[in-house]
């Protein structure tokens, strides 16, 4: 009898763990805790586990959470998933946004630049003023690095006449829109529910280009979460994902459903990332 009372207490205690997430902040940050307090209640009905929303403040910090495993799980971007996943053995994509495989980035510019949009890459944007998102970014910096370089056959800091980074993309459509900076590169998705919104002056800031497409968002966990919560919870969880219908969460992320996603989905961004040496 003592030892099933024990047992009991065990289980208990195994369960009642916090099951902590996080996200990169890509976003302002009230939009980011609408769409995860929301995450973190459906987590926890489905999952029967506490399952708690941590907000990050910067792209580095939210891999640095996630190796110093204060988080379970987390949102992260096809570049910070690498990086995430690099330093962290046996951690894995789960899921990913059905949109996220075939991902996209606008450049933007000030109308003042004169610069209109063109299916060509546009190489008027050269001696401008540029912004990118956050250093960490893979639709805000790595990938339209990446095409800059391809295109124009050198790095940013020889072909803009400033370069900065905005830390995400609301602030970088925010100081293009404004003129601080005279063109930039923004995540596609922010940029479009943005305008659906109404939160652009279409008047004064414009797309000028879009990127080919690439792999971008997905939930990455650590490989022994099923230790941690149970027999089996890591692939509950990803099945739980993968699931969800509530409309209010999938508006939220402005996805339309989330789909299976593997490490090796994400060998485009290692590879560009290596080549712009920004992954070693």
């Amino acid at each position: 009898m003592k030892k099933i009372l024990i047992y009991l207490l065990l289980a208990t205690s195994l369960f009642s763990q916090p099951f902590y997430f996080s996200a990169i902040p890509d976003q302002d940050e009230t939009k980011l805790k609408e769409r995860f307090s929301k995450l973190a209640t459906y987590l926890s009905t489905e999952l029967d586990i506490d399952a708690k929303f941590i907000p990050i403040k910067s792209y580095s910090a939210s891999i640095a959470a996630f190796r110093n495993k204060q988080v379970q799980l987390a949102w992260f971007g096809g570049f910070s998933g690498v990086k995430a996943r690099q330093i962290v053995p046996n951690s894995i994509a789960i899921a990913q946004g059905i949109q996220d495989r075939e991902f996209r980035s606008y450049i933007i510019a000030n109308v003042k630049t004169g610069l209109e949009y063109s299916d060509e890459f546009p190489q008027a944007i050269q001696n401008k003023t540029f912004s990118f998102g956050s250093k960490g970014s893979t639709s805000g910096r790595l990938m339209p690095e990446y095409f800059i370089r391809e295109h124009l056959k050198k790095a940013p800091a020889k072909i803009f006449s400033k370069v900065g980074y905005s830390g995400n993309h609301t602030k970088t459509i925010a100081l293009v829109q404004s003129g601080a900076y005279q063109v930039g590169a923004v995540n596609f998705k922010v940029w479009d529910t943005a305008l659906k919104a109404g939160k652009i002056d279409s008047s004064k800031v414009k797309i000028i280009w879009k990127t080919p497409t690439f792999p971008d968002y997905q939930f990455t966990v650590h490989g022994d979460l099923d230790a941690t919560y149970g027999e089996g919870f890591t692939a509950k969880l990803k099945a739980t994902l993968l699931n969800l219908k509530d409309k209010e969460i999938l508006e939220s992320f402005d996805r339309s459903g989330f789909i299976e996603a593997k490490n090796s989905d994400f060998d485009p961004i290692l590879s560009v990332g290596r080549e712009t040496g920004l992954i070693d």
